[in-house]
């Protein structure tokens, strides 16, 4: 004869065995891969495919699962010691932008790519100050980071890494040199006060060239000259005046006392 539980016991049942027991299943069956991840899914130690975001079926013990970011990262580069082309020892840092585009490679081709990423960047950034110098360095910052981003981008091309960009930060010079480097712009400075004031002295004088050369070609136009400078100095009684005579004319005076 078939006995039936009664409604209620079958209810208890369901909710302290089964519930309980589809939970804990499905915890461990269902993973979920979030909109900036992808997962890398290995089954029984071998590439299976990648997983989308969204929940997924998770095979324990047999399939692993291994989840990668996709955002844009940000690497901060720390300062390097590096010699320019001039054999100028110098200290730079900078910081490098990239995203993985190829999950697979990036798990699969390199053991852990961020620290890779950041090495290469270290040796590139070296090499890269090395091959100019401390003025190209200083006046071609951007050109020297696109280089640096183009260097590194394709060595990590195999990765599945693709470089954003490459921006240099700091450039720190040694105390001696930055003592140096004011000088020569103290200098540099001063030489363009001596050209600019020696241009003025050119001007000067050939402006008064001119105004000699126009004033000896005119009837009494010295004697008005004269005559207005004279003005401009009366109109002050603060003013004293001194007149100036010319040698040859007190050695015409001195002849014509010996004459006499």
């Amino acid at each position: 004869m078939l006995r039936f539980l009664p409604l209620h016991h079958m209810t208890d049942t369901f909710f302290f065995f089964i519930l309980p027991a589809a939970l804990v299943l499905l915890t461990l069956l269902i993973r979920q891969i979030n909109q900036y991840e992808r997962g890398i899914v290995l089954f029984m130690g071998k590439y299976q495919t990648t997983w989308s975001p969204g929940w997924k079926i998770f095979i324990p013990v047999f399939q692993k699962l291994l989840k990668v970011d996709i955002r844009v990262k940000a690497v901060d580069v720390p300062d390097q010691e590096a010699i320019t082309k001039d054999n100028i020892p110098i200290r730079i840092n900078a910081v490098i932008y990239y995203r993985v585009i190829s999950p697979e490679k990036a798990m699969l081709e390199v053991e852990d790519f961020f620290y890779a990423v950041s090495q290469l960047a270290q040796t590139t950034m070296r090499n890269a100050v090395g091959e100019v110098t401390l003025d190209e360095l200083l006046a071609k910052k951007r050109e020297i980071s696109a280089n640096i981003k183009k260097t590194v981008d394709t060595a990590s091309d195999p990765w599945g890494i693709d470089v954003q960009s490459v921006e240099l930060k700091d450039i720190v010079l040694p105390d001696s040199l930055k003592r140096t480097i004011a000088k020569v712009a103290e200098a540099e400075r001063e030489k363009q006060a001596v050209i600019i004031n020696s241009l003025g002295e050119v001007a000067a004088a050939d402006n008064m060239a001119k105004a000699a050369k126009t004033l000896s070609s005119q009837t009494g136009a010295l004697h008005l000259r004269t005559l207005q400078s004279i003005n401009d100095l009366s109109s002050d009684q603060s003013n004293t005046t001194i007149w100036m005579m010319p040698i040859e004319a007190l050695e015409a005076l001195k002849g014509f006392a010996e004459k006499r």
